[in-house]
């Protein structure tokens, strides 16, 4: 008997959301994937499991975001991306697998992009923080009190409803591209992000498959993941009790509030965070391990925010 589309498609999704744990068995169930988010990053072992199994838990696809409209192409591949930029240091720690398969994600280029301590973005400094004019004043270890409405200001992150913008000089600090290795880990090192107005502190994310890594770089293939990463609320507060943080009075959107976050934890980029919560300071370790999709391509913004997202999608 030949199964419906409507079937069919279900078949799909559910091979697509399976989630193996401990033993080879199998279950059908989204949230298990973040619970075991540590497991899956440390490439445990499941004692017992039979041979040839998968040894890892698998996860639903890490959702897609918007790519926001300050992408510069990998023309630094490096895994330090923080040049001369001050801030609280990050070492961020990705893990790529293949959401069907569990299996690792090898030789992909990673690209990562954020804004610095100030909310201002490399390639785009003539932007400014959110909108380019001065930034309103206020205390930004303050808990925001209201959901940011409206678009940013002319020119400011967000532009032209998420689309692409020409970069306006020659700056690249906090961007870089990274190779995978066998067991699809890579490492960045960067600064804490800062926050400018209508978005919570976040990096975007890039992962290109089936190209050529060459001497002058990453070249051909296609994007199968294009996302961003989230900080929780603890880890912005306390950030923003640290220089040069603390000077950044643009207005804060907390995680809650911000439009492009989906709201579903570790499955929609909130990193795990490990730090000493009396001195942030002296730096932070975040991991997370990405389901993608390598046969599929998800290049710019073919995942669309809500309406009242779009106008500040960055």
């Amino acid at each position: 008997m030949t199964d419906t589309p409507q079937q069919a498609m279900t078949e799909r999704e559910l091979t697509r959301r399976k989630v193996v744990v401990a033993g080879g068995a199998t279950v059908a169930a989204a949230g298990l994937a973040v619970g075991l988010g540590a497991n899956a990053f440390a490439g445990d072992k499941s004692p017992g499991a039979p041979k040839g199994a998968p040894t890892e838990a698998c996860y639903v696809l890490t959702t897609e975001t918007t790519e926001g409209p300050y992408y510069i192409d990998a023309d630094k591949i490096r895994q330090d991306i923080t040049e001369d930029e001050e801030g609280i240091p990050l070492t961020l720690k990705l893990k790529v697998i293949d959401a069907e398969t569990c299996r690792p994600v090898r030789n992909a280029a990673v690209d990562i992009w954020h804004c610095s301590a100030l909310g201002v973005y490399s390639g785009y400094e003539g932007m400014g923080n959110g909108g380019g004019g001065a930034p309103p004043s206020g205390d930004p270890s303050a808990t925001p009190t209201d959901v940011p409405t409206g678009p940013p200001p002319s020119g400011g992150p967000g532009g032209g409803g998420g689309g692409h913008q020409e970069p306006t000089d020659d700056e690249r600090y906090l961007r870089g591209t990274w190779r995978t290795d066998k067991h699809g880990h890579v490492t960045f090192r960067t600064v804490f992000p800062g926050w400018y107005r209508g978005r919570c502190v976040h990096i975007h994310v890039k992962v290109h498959v089936d190209g050529t890594w060459t001497d002058a770089g990453y070249e051909g293939g296609h994007a199968c993941h294009t996302g961003q990463l989230f900080f929780d609320e603890e880890s912005v507060l306390a950030s923003a009790e640290v220089e040069p943080y603390s000077t950044n009075t643009a207005t804060r959107t907390t995680l809650d509030e911000d439009t492009i976050y989906p709201d579903n934890g570790a499955v929609g980029g909130l990193l795990h965070l490990r730090y000493d919560k009396r001195h942030i300071a002296r730096g932070v370790h975040a991991h997370l391990t990405m389901g993608v999709a390598p046969d599929e391509t998800h290049d710019t913004t073919d995942t669309q925010p809500s309406a009242s997202a779009s106008a500040s999608a960055s």
